[in-house]
């Protein structure tokens, strides 16, 4: 098994659209609605539900009202487990989002896996540099490789060393939208799963980079589905492939993105994984992330 199988999710106080974000976060909405945090809050408890249904191990966390946090949402973008390698910290671009970062969530993964170790970058801040967890860096859940598109939120040279730390290859490369803005996150272009990778090729403009970048993921074996870019707008990228507790894997995407997807990728997809949508349209068109930006995907 080399997939997540435990899932972590932060259930918010005060979700909403972030100003401090929304410079480089293309695909937030701001949206006028009163009732927009309870929207967000039944997708959420819907996804929770749903995903326990499937029989997948699920720990939720509750957000404080106080300080406000409307991204804490996405924890996946502040700390990351790695079996080998304990908890790795990041630095965060915008400022209210560092408030997310929590002792009690550091604790739980330790505890589950038994690993004390501790990789801290969040000093980096102070010096404008930022690497934003596995929003901004793909790990290769088959081989040592890393995937990072550098943007304002992911420095080249943090990555290269946080691949060096944890034994990775780094494979770094520039990737923009279909208006030739940066994009702010990786896993928003690009997702890895043990048995399938989900990836807008278009979107990486140097087509060295891009050949570079498809062979390195096609060399394992596994199918490779090429989406567009108004596929990877619809999330069709940022998406996460989960083992449930009988072992049975699961990419488990929003119903934007699976609307977004073809028969034909569909087809592709359910030969391999079961299929589990949630629908979190209030979520990914205020907060601009999709499903794989909610979980923080452990592996115990």
């Amino acid at each position: 098994m080399k997939n997540y199988n435990h899932i972590v999710l932060v259930r918010p106080a005060n979700f909403g659209y972030n100003f401090e974000t929304a410079q480089s976060n293309r695909f937030q909405k701001q949206v006028d609605e009163t009732d927009l945090h309870e929207k967000a809050i039944r997708e959420f408890d819907n996804m929770v539900t749903l995903l326990q249904d499937n029989q997948l191990s699920v720990k939720v966390f509750q957000d404080s009202e106080t300080p406000s946090k409307p991204d804490c949402i996405f924890p996946n973008n502040w700390i990351s487990f790695h079996p080998h390698h304990g908890v790795v910290l990041y630095p965060m671009e915008a400022e209210n989002r560092r408030l997310e970062r929590r002792t009690d969530i550091i604790d739980h993964l330790q505890a589950l896996s038994g690993n004390q170790q501790l990789t801290d970058l969040t000093s980096y801040e102070t010096e404008g540099q930022y690497l934003e967890g596995t929003g901004s860096v793909i790990f290769d859940p088959v081989n040592e490789n890393a995937y990072a598109c550098i943007s304002s939120r992911t420095d080249a040279r943090l990555f290269s060393m946080l691949a060096k730390e944890l034994h990775k290859t780094p494979i770094s490369f520039e990737a923009f939208d279909l208006n030739g803005y940066p994009i702010y996150h990786t896993n928003v272009m690009l997702s890895i799963g043990e048995n399938s990778v989900i990836i807008c090729s278009e979107s990486i403009t140097d087509p060295v980079e891009r050949i570079m970048v498809t062979e390195r993921l096609k060399a394992s074996g596994r199918v490779v589905i090429d989406v567009n870019f108004r596929q990877m707008n619809q999330f069709c990228c940022n998406v996460l492939e989960v083992d449930n507790q009988d072992g049975e894997p699961f990419l488990i995407m929003s119903s934007s993105a699976y609307n977004g997807f073809t028969e034909e990728q569909l087809d592709q997809i359910k030969q391999r994984v079961g299929i589990i949508v949630v629908d979190i349209t209030t979520i990914e068109n205020v907060g601009g992330g999709s499903a794989r930006c909610m979980q923080l995907g452990v592996k115990i």
